[in-house]
């Protein structure tokens, strides 16, 4: 599979590197006029969680999404969904391993979220990257996916779903993308912070669902602000359909 990049995919929430990054300048603006050693300190500090920041949003997080694709038993006839796929640093990823299916994506495109966040940049990336012939874009809202039942063999979102500022849309958001996959598919969901109740709403429906860390390159800004995943997959019965 291609390993390198020529798309352009932005910064996650720019509003927090940003944030360090006026820190940063205040703490040696304080140090400029007072040589105090605590300010240094402070200023490395912040100089530290930016760079373990911007290493997440621009590196990290397309190494841990090309080893947790590459390590799936790929068809590549299969129907991939990315929900909330942004500029599509993973959904572009996906279509790469489905030269026969098609990967669709789903979002808002909130520049809050991530910068210059628009269907018509990731449109262009899906171009840079040599496979638009294969990706779709649908502007809709993950609590209510605009699909019918079973129609895909993957699922996945990369730090998106969080942004469903009430715990009452997450369930929704999660029992929109188990709705959509289908029997035998597998749902991937990375996320900060909400990883617990992703699960717990799986186990609820009566879902066996596994949750782990992805690791140092996903932390956002530290060990304090994780990425976690939550994986299921949905199971068959004799015939063929899904259990109950």
């Amino acid at each position: 599979m291609n390993t390198s990049r020529h798309g352009r995919y932005g910064i996650d929430a720019p509003y927090v590197p940003a944030l360090m990054a006026v820190g940063l300048l205040a703490c040696l603006g304080v140090i400029a006029f007072t040589s105090l050693r605590g300010w240094w300190f402070s200023a490395g500090l912040v100089a530290l969680l930016l760079a373990i920041y911007m290493h997440t949003t621009l590196r990290g997080k397309f190494a841990v999404w090309r080893n947790l694709l590459d390590a799936r038993q790929w068809r590549g006839d299969e129907q991939v969904l990315d929900i909330g796929c942004g500029r599509g640093a993973v959904l572009l990823m996906a279509a790469d391993h489905v030269p026969r299916g098609r990967a669709t994506g789903i979002d808002i495109w909130s520049s809050k979220d991530q910068s210059g966040n628009g269907i018509d940049v990731t449109a262009r990336n899906a171009q840079a990257e040599g496979v638009a012939d294969r990706v779709e874009l649908k502007t809709a809202d993950m609590r209510a996916l605009p699909f019918a039942d079973a129609s895909f063999d993957l699922v996945v979102s990369s730090v998106a779903i969080h942004n469903i500022g009430d715990a009452a849309g997450r369930d929704q958001a999660i029992d929109e993308a188990w709705r959509v996959l289908r029997p035998g598919g597998q749902l991937l969901i990375a996320d900060i912070s909400k990883g617990g109740q992703y699960r717990r709403r799986l186990a609820a429906k009566g879902i066996s669902a596994e949750r782990r860390s992805l690791g140092w390159r996903m932390w956002w800004g530290g060990p304090w602000m994780p990425t976690t995943l939550v994986s299921a997959s949905k199971p068959l019965v004799g015939d063929g359909t899904e259990a109950d």
